[in-house]
Formats: structure tokens, sequence, C-alpha cells
């Protein structure tokens, strides 16, 4: 079955009110992550969580290229009847949001990046995926004790915790919900930079300020790309910089989209 033909990624919906907003979750994350940012919304925009393709809840595909997932956004945007969004979107959840709106320029209202740019980066994750990878299914029972051969791994327990969310039980036994096999193996494609084009409409740059994924070298890649930019920086976070200080982080997006979100 091609993707054109697969089920719809999963989704939910907060709020049923004004301009649209699309929440896109970062590498390993899912619908969840961003939901705090949501409900801050909800009262006074439409939005919407998705998983992206190989997590949470949607459906499993050999392949994770940004342009694959761009269709599957434009899959949603279509399925849902909306004309114009905006999108926010953290980590690989952003090169997503910028691949969109250099794709289909005319459906993005505002586009918001949380601290990443839309370039290649090195492995990065390699040490989760081997960390994940490495934890023997079929000798776990409980969650405490998957927490016990992942903290050999990965020390950070708030990371772990995060991780974890994407083990799930069914007959008896732990399964990983995200597609791990086609995450390894499609890694470059996840690491890689989004398309060359251009969007000319409003985007901010929230950047973590301890984070070194979106810097002053990466100021050609983003300017080559989009010519209305802001840029803000949450001072004292790091890549996490929507769990460390969301209320920064909500009081930020909200700020913009108010200015940007309506025609």
């Amino acid at each position: 079955m091609s993707d054109a033909q697969q089920n719809l990624v999963n989704y939910e919906i907060m709020g049923s009110k004004g301009p649209t907003v699309l929440l896109i979750h970062g590498l390993f994350g899912d619908l969840d992550n961003l939901k705090r940012l949501g409900r801050e919304l909800e009262s006074d925009y439409r939005v919407v969580a998705m998983d992206c393709r190989n997590h949470g809840d949607s459906f499993h595909s050999e392949t994770m290229t940004y342009a694959a997932m761009a269709d599957d956004v434009k899959r949603l945007v279509d399925e849902l009847g909306l004309q114009k969004i905006s999108l926010v979107g953290h980590s690989m959840g952003g090169k997503l949001a910028m691949e969109f709106a250099l794709t289909y320029p005319d459906l993005v209202q505002s586009l918001i990046v949380a601290d990443v740019a839309p370039v290649a980066y090195d492995a990065r994750h390699r040490h989760i995926l081997d960390a994940l990878e490495a934890i023997d299914l079929e000798q776990v029972s409980n969650r405490k004790e998957a927490d016990a051969q992942l903290a050999e791994h990965i020390d950070d327990r708030g990371v772990r915790q995060f991780l974890l969310k994407n083990l799930q039980r069914e007959n008896e036994q732990y399964q990983w919900r995200l597609n791990l096999p086609v995450i390894d193996r499609c890694y470059s494609e996840i690491s890689a930079g989004v398309r060359d084009g251009e969007f000319a409409g409003p985007v901010l740059f929230i950047k973590g300020g301890d984070s070194n994924y979106l810097t002053e070298a990466h100021r050609d890649a983003v300017t080559a790309r989009f010519s209305d930019v802001d840029i803000k920086i949450i001072e004292g976070t790091g890549h996490w910089l929507h769990a460390e200080k969301p209320r920064i982080f909500n009081r930020l997006v909200r700020a913009f989209l108010e200015q940007h979100s309506r025609t």
C-alpha cells in the first residue's frame, strides 16, 4: 500500500473557534508533547495536534522523508477542510513545519519553529536509538524494569520518562509504539535539511538559550528560505525549551499568533 493510500495521521482537536493552529512534535514524541500549549490556545484557536508517521498512534511507513511527511500534513489539512493554518513545530516537527510551508506556502498563515534550523545535523540522537534498541522487551514485565534497562545508557530521568511514554502493553507483552527499525534506518532522512524554496509569510524562531541547535552559523540557511523572520531566545533552557519554561514559551507563541494568525 502506498503512502498516499495510508490512513491519515492520528490527530486531536482542541478548541472550536478562531484560526487553526497545527502543533507538530519532535523525534520520539507524540501529540501530547505540545498539549500544554494547545490548552493555552484552545479558547481562541482551533488547535490540531498530530502524531507524525511512525510515532504515537499514527500509521507506520517505510520512509521518513520530510517531503513525505509534508504530504501527510497536506492530507490532514484537506481532510479537515482547512484553507489556511499556522504551524508550531519543535525539532523534527519544526523541520516538518518548514518543509510544509516551503512546499505549500499558500496554505500557511504563519510559522513558529522551536529550536531547530532548516539544515542537516550530525547523529545527535544515535545514543538514544542505541539505548532503546538495547532494551530486551521480552524481559520487561513493568515500566520500572524498562526504566532500569534504559538507565544503563541514559542518566537523565526526564529523558527516560519521555522515551518510555512510547511503551505500550499488548497481549501481555510490552512493545514500542514507535517504529524503531524504520526510524533507525531512515535516521539520515530525519537528520537532513529541509528543501530549498521561499516562504514570504511571518516566521518566528524560538531558541533555547543553552542549546546549539540554532546558532548564528545557521543565519544564511534561514534567510535563504524565509524573508520575514523574528527570533526570540528563552534564556536558561536547552533544546526542550517548551517543557523547561512552558509559560514563557507559550506566551511567545500566543503573542506571535495574535499578531500574525488572522488575515
